[in-house]
């Protein structure tokens, strides 16, 4: 059923006329989490803090044991790997980068040798491992060949010497499944021209598709059916996580110093998270949206949720704060241009936003000067939190981003309200602004440390082919996963339509088409992070990132408009539901907050 368009009086932008105003109505469902997160932001009390002061004890603890379990498989490359595979995937990696770092940078000045003698004969596993593990850190390794002149081999195969004599992928490979898992989960490392793994991966699919799991252990059958909706490279670390951990503890040869940290870490930062969403919430609420803009998405906690995948980290607290509120204000502009707001109200709102200054908000409609004064407060406390540390500079970025993402939002909105139907062509580069993702991005760098500089900023504003790779994956995403909604409510013409229109295909032949320049922009991606990289890693980490976001909401659907069920489960995990730590020692027990009586 089409989403109704409604004759509703309402304030014009001359103030007094009574005229009425035809308006869409997109009839998006109301919030489903309320005021529930609001019981996080009660003060902190004594309790919680000598409870958190526990916690944080035992994690250290927890932490040096760890370390020391890094250092006493230096020499030893295949526990190396095994050792960091888990961290990473456990979510306690952010602890150890720096000892992650020296350890894969030693790995990597053996790569040839462990690849050609090492991990010779059938260590499939063991090879796509080192692989994965060296492309994430930044190492451009082959997935071909290896030299050695100096030693008279013209070159050691990687993944081709797990080839028969006809160059397919040997059959004996079918049985070994982890292998295959590895193997799989490396592929998606790939860049543009490692077509051995465009090979290997349909192979790996092919095969772990039709996996017998009678055949396996439940972990890993449990694995291998997730990986192959959600692969690890594309996943959100923390959401990993949460889903890993009761995987791991299954395993018979788990290690309880690793699971003791990864729930005890998991639980404590999940508690400053919930205060954080519940400050969110009440700021949300003294905005009063569900009242004031009835016509948006209320979204605040899925929101959340959608920045605390760009970066979870407990130091990132004041980045997650502002791009929150960014990223939920530009929502709601994003409805008041795509469905609520008349073109001429659209005009001046645009003309107010570019003035950027409070005597424009007069001449806006009594609704849209709600918005536009929480515009203004929004910034100027994020100018009051840069100025402090000597980096004024970045609100002058951040307010040209979104001077800039109200501009395309009325040009797009144009196009709507004049009825004009654009190419292909000309839609992308307007539709690739319209994501709001080099706003996001730009705007993601404003609460960071002294690793961001001005550098950053105009490379993000350059010709940034990573950033284009991101924008890629979320326009083409969002138009396979709503343009069907879009189109019933009234909305400019999408990717689809325009590429079923112009090539004359039908619509199951453009998503496939579409899908696969979004699988060539994550090689785009992929090979950004191939040293030397143009800017620190931490920069590319929230592209990447924020590239995941896209991928977990929009594989499926659009889990946003729509957040009752995918995304209420990721919030659930993320946000409400504790790790049980029921089953560990005495000694890791100790600093849970059942100790002390509080939620």
């Amino acid at each position: 059923m089409a989403a109704p368009v409604s004759a509703i009086p309402s304030s014009s932008p001359n103030k007094g006329s009574s005229r009425v105003v035809e308006r869409r109505w997109a009839d998006y469902h109301p919030s489903i989490w309320g005021d529930y997160f609001l019981a996080y932001a009660s003060p902190t009390n004594s309790v919680e803090l000598k409870y958190v002061g526990r916690v944080e004890e035992q994690i250290e603890g927890l932490k040096g044991e760890v370390r020391k379990m890094l250092t006493d498989v230096v020499n030893k490359p295949s526990q190396v790997l095994h050792l960091i595979d888990q961290i990473q995937r456990l979510g306690i990696f952010y602890h150890f980068k720096r000892e992650i770092d020296e350890q894969l940078e030693q790995i990597h000045k053996s790569y040839s040798r462990l690849v050609y003698r090492d991990f010779k004969g059938d260590h499939l596993h063991m090879i796509a491992l080192i692989f994965r593990l060296l492309r994430q850190q930044g190492y451009n390794v082959s997935s071909d060949c290896i030299f050695f002149p100096h030693i008279g081999f013209g070159c050691t195969e990687v993944f081709n010497k797990f080839k028969d004599g006809e160059g397919n992928f040997r059959e004996s490979l079918i049985t070994d499944v982890q292998g295959l898992l590895s193997l799989y989960e490396a592929c998606h490392l790939r860049c543009h021209g490692d077509s051995i793994l465009e090979e290997a991966l349909l192979f790996a699919i092919t095969h772990l598709e039709s996996l017998n799991e009678s055949k396996v252990s439940t972990s890993l059958a449990k694995q291998v059916k997730h990986a192959l909706r959600q692969p690890l490279h594309k996943g959100l670390p923390r959401l990993e996580a949460r889903r890993y951990v009761p995987l791991y503890q299954e395993e018979p040869s788990h290690d309880q110093v690793l699971l003791a940290l990864a729930k005890l870490d998991f639980n404590l930062l999940q508690e400053q998270h919930q205060k954080e969403l519940g400050n969110i919430t009440r700021w949300w609420k003294d905005i009063d949206v569900a009242r004031k803009f009835p016509f948006a998405r209320d979204r605040i906690v899925e929101l959340f949720f959608w920045i605390s995948g760009a970066y979870f980290e407990p130091e990132f607290a004041v980045a997650r704060d502002i791009l929150t509120k960014v990223i939920a204000l530009t929502s709601i502009l994003d409805d008041m241009y795509d469905v609520y707001g008349t073109l001429e109200e659209l005009v001046i709102l645009t003309e107010a936003i570019e003035k950027w200054d409070v005597d424009a908000m007069d001449g806006l409609p009594e609704y849209m000067q709600a918005w536009y004064k929480v515009l203004l407060d929004v910034y100027d406390a994020v100018g009051n939190e840069v100025a402090t540390k000597e980096r004024s500079y970045r609100l002058t970025y951040a307010k040209e981003a979104m001077k800039k993402q109200a501009r395309v939002y009325f040009h797009e909105a144009k196009w709507f309200h004049t009825n004009y139907t654009p190419t292909l062509e000309e839609y992308m580069p307007l539709a690739l602004l319209t994501t709001g993702y080099e706003m996001l991005a730009i705007t993601s760098l404003v609460g960071m440390g002294d690793v961001v500089t001005k550098h950053a900023f105009e490379w993000l504003l350059g010709d940034c082919k990573i950033l284009k790779a991101s924008q890629i994956i979320c326009r083409l995403m969002d138009d396979i996963a709503s343009h069907q909604f879009e189109q019933k409510r009234g909305h400019v013409a999408s990717s689809v339509e325009l590429f079923m229109k112009e090539h004359d295909v039908s619509e199951q032949e453009t998503e496939k088409e579409l899908r696969k320049r979004v699988v060539d922009a994550w090689k785009d991606i992929n090979e950004a992070f191939l040293r030397p990289t143009a800017v620190p890693m931490p920069i590319l980490m929230r592209i990447l990132n924020l590239s995941r976001v896209i991928h977990v909401l929009y594989s499926d659907g659009d889990n946003y408009t729509h957040s009752g069920a995918l995304l209420k489960d990721h919030v659930t995990s993320l946000f409400i539901s504790p790790l049980p730590v029921s089953h560990l020692s005495r000694g890791a027990q100790e600093g849970t907050r059942q100790d002390y009586g509080g939620k």
